[in-house]
């Protein structure tokens, strides 16, 4: 619970969705990220924040997870980073094909929220869009292996990989690869399902429930960055009648 509190005192208040109007064509996204000298601390401090709300989620729902924080917190720690063995590491199948590849979209979001520009933000076939995919990739593997090995890990927090049944590459693997996939299947269905619905649709409570919805990911990254779970820094959800 300690990390739950820590995830709002770091958040930062949640963004004001300004009015637009229901109808009108679709907007091109706006010039977004930090300046370069600040973006890599952005995107650092809001992937703590992911981080905190994820490893604070396992200890507030997984007995096991409280359980191994008795012993010695290093020695435990460094007794369970391990090569991985096996394929499998005790999951279930939603764990590790749904579940981990949306924490990785998330923080793939989080660097490219972050870092980026105009063009390199809505699905398409620009050379930005692509470049900017596959950074954050990169950015989701590296969170994945901290997730998994690293001081604010799983092994860490929890000592997975202490018992060989624990340890799989499956992780590894499909965190970074299928979360980079979430994330152009996410940004494609944003532009041409969700925008569809909500050129025709005015409803806020609807327009709200379809964003969070088809983009789980992007549910994650919001909350991580202490915004509404449906923000869009292209377009506001309240609606002009």
């Amino acid at each position: 619970m300690p990390l739950v509190f820590a995830v709002c005192t770091l958040a930062r208040p949640a963004a004001a969705q300004d009015p637009v109007t229901v109808g009108r064509p679709s907007l091109p996204p706006p010039v977004v990220g930090a300046a370069p000298e600040r973006a890599w601390p952005t995107a650092m401090a809001d992937s703590l924040r992911l981080l905190a709300l994820e490893h604070g989620l396992r200890l507030a729902f997984q007995e096991k997870t409280r359980r191994e924080l008795e012993g010695a917190f290093v020695g435990d720690y460094l007794r369970s980073v391990h090569v991985p063995d096996d394929w499998d590491d005790g999951d279930s199948w939603f764990v590790n094909y749904v579940g981990h590849p949306i924490h990785g979209a998330a923080a793939g979001y989080l660097w490219r929220d972050a870092t980026g520009v105009r063009g390199s933000t809505q699905f398409g076939l620009s050379k930005r869009y692509w470049a900017s995919i596959g950074k954050s990739g990169a950015w989701i593997a590296g969170y994945s292996l901290q997730f998994e090995f690293g001081p604010i890990s799983e092994a860490s927090i929890g000592n997975v990989g202490m018992t060989p049944d624990t340890r799989g590459w499956v992780d590894h693997a499909v965190t970074p690869a299928v979360g980079t996939g979430l994330m152009v299947a996410e940004d494609a269905i944003d532009r041409y399902l969700i925008r569809w619905i909500e050129d025709r649709v005015g409803n806020r409570v609807f327009r709200a429930s379809i964003r969070m919805l088809f983009n789980p990911s992007r549910v994650l990254a919001n909350t991580a960055q202490g915004r509404l779970p449906w923000h869009r820094a292209d377009r506001p959800l309240m609606t002009r009648r």
